[in-house]
């Protein structure tokens, strides 16, 4: 027995240390950008949350022990798909925490479309420009999954090549499931791997997936969608995994898209998130909800709760953090904005939706200063023109800014509840 609580004391000192070491923003951010609220850089929730509980207990425990899995999902619209914070937050984890490298996860070469922007973490090659469905098409012409996004071809010499472009991180990836189907049902795509052809080593037409395994690891390969006259392929999704320990985050996201274009157009929602088996879901879906003249809260609520249903399906234990709206404008003459009042409605109901759910909020609005914060963070080159969407330089400070609320609560469970952990 005291063995085991010696042997418990040194893994807590362990972890306390790495936790310590793995903040990456400091004193420095305040003084170069006044404006930002660093007291608000934290994630706001009841601390007898269950499924908070659990979550940030796991993931303590796979941090230190480096075993066991944490999958983490972040959903939204252009904040998203764009990728540099998810990116941001991924990169933090894995490499402020050493030896916890999982699943590259969920995937989607974006850039294979027309005027569709690609994640710089992977890079898209193609060999033509393939019709695109998304699902903030009023009626999407094809069955969209969880990426709410699918691209189709209609000729034999169509392919697509994937590269992973992060240096820092190796993902090993050994098997690749590609998610998509044939309107024909007579094409089964196949992969090329270093001059190589691979059949699926697996076809379930049900759930949509063809499943490819190697015997070393994958970093680039080229999915070939060979049809004929008259045939089809529509590509919904490219999920990269292995066998490894440790913490995968999958980012989901499509330009534009609000809570309904998830629920209401994509059919294959649940299906496929069977495939990531959500630990935490990150949502930053609201700001094109908000966007309009009005904005129904009523509404907003239900279609959220409809998206978090579909996930307790899969997993009940699920945990969920809210980002706030940013504080963006609405423009409403020529050169004449003005500041969306409706980021505060919105916020009012993430914050309902964090105390239904047992979830946490990570207040942006509340971080970048309120409302009209946004020109602040546009004047110091981390806002676009738009008054919408962030710079590079802004995701990433976002990015930090989440990671250490997110660390913080790896060390709150670790340092004043340690009897809550298990290793």
């Amino acid at each position: 027995m005291e063995r085991i609580y010696k042997t418990t004391i040194v893994v807590l000192f362990l972890l306390l240390n790495l936790v310590a070491k793995a903040q990456v923003v400091n004193d420095d951010i305040s003084e170069k950008y006044p404006f930002i609220n660093l007291a608000a850089d934290t994630l706001i929730y009841d601390k007898n949350s269950p499924k908070m509980k659990a979550f940030f207990k796991k993931c303590g425990a796979v941090v230190s022990l480096k075993r066991g899995n944490v999958n983490i999902m972040h959903i939204g619209g252009s904040h998203v798909q764009a990728g540099i914070l998810s990116h941001r937050i991924r990169t933090n984890i894995l490499t402020n925490f050493s030896g916890i490298t999982a699943d590259r996860g969920m995937i989607f070469p974006y850039s294979v479309g027309a005027k569709s922007n690609n994640p710089a973490d992977y890079k898209v090659q193609k060999s033509n420009t393939l019709q695109l469905t998304r699902n903030v098409y009023k009626e999407p012409q094809k069955l969209l999954g969880l990426c709410g996004i699918a691209v189709t071809a209609y000729d034999s010499t169509e392919w697509i090549k994937i590269t992973l472009n992060e240096p820092r991180i190796s993902f090993g990836t050994t098997q690749i499931t590609l998610l998509g189907y044939s309107e024909t049902g007579d094409v089964a795509p196949y992969i090329i791997f270093q001059d190589k052809e691979y059949l699926p080593t697996r076809i379930n037409l049900q759930t949509r997936r063809y499943e490819f395994r190697f015997h070393t690891a994958v970093d680039s390969f080229t999915i070939v969608l060979p049809c004929k006259e008259e045939q089809s392929f529509t590509l919904t999704g490219v999920y990269l995994a292995n066998r490894k320990s440790g913490v995968s985050l999958s980012s989901i996201g499509v330009n534009g898209a609000a809570t309904y274009d998830y629920h209401d157009k994509c059919p294959f929602f649940t299906k496929d998130l069977r495939l990531v088996r959500p630990d935490l879901v990150i949502f930053g879906i609201g700001i094109n909800d908000a966007a309009g003249k009005t904005f129904d809260t009523v509404v907003f609520r239900k279609n959220y709760m409809r998206i978090i249903d579909s996930i307790k399906a899969v997993n009940p234990d699920c945990a969920f953090v809210f980002i706030t709206n940013n504080d963006s404008y609405k423009r409403v003459a020529r050169r004449k904005y003005v500041a969306n009042s409706h980021a505060l409605l919105a916020r009012d109901v993430f914050y309902r939706l964090a105390k239904e759910t047992d979830g946490a909020v990570w207040d942006l609005f509340d971080i970048m200063g309120g409302l009209g914060s946004m020109t602040k963070w546009r004047d110091a080159k981390l806002g676009q023109s738009d008054r919408i969407h962030f710079t590079a330089a802004g995701y990433n400070l976002l990015g930090d800014l989440f990671f250490n609320a997110f660390v913080n609560e790896i060390r709150y469970y670790d340092d004043e509840q340690p009897d809550n952990f298990h290793f």
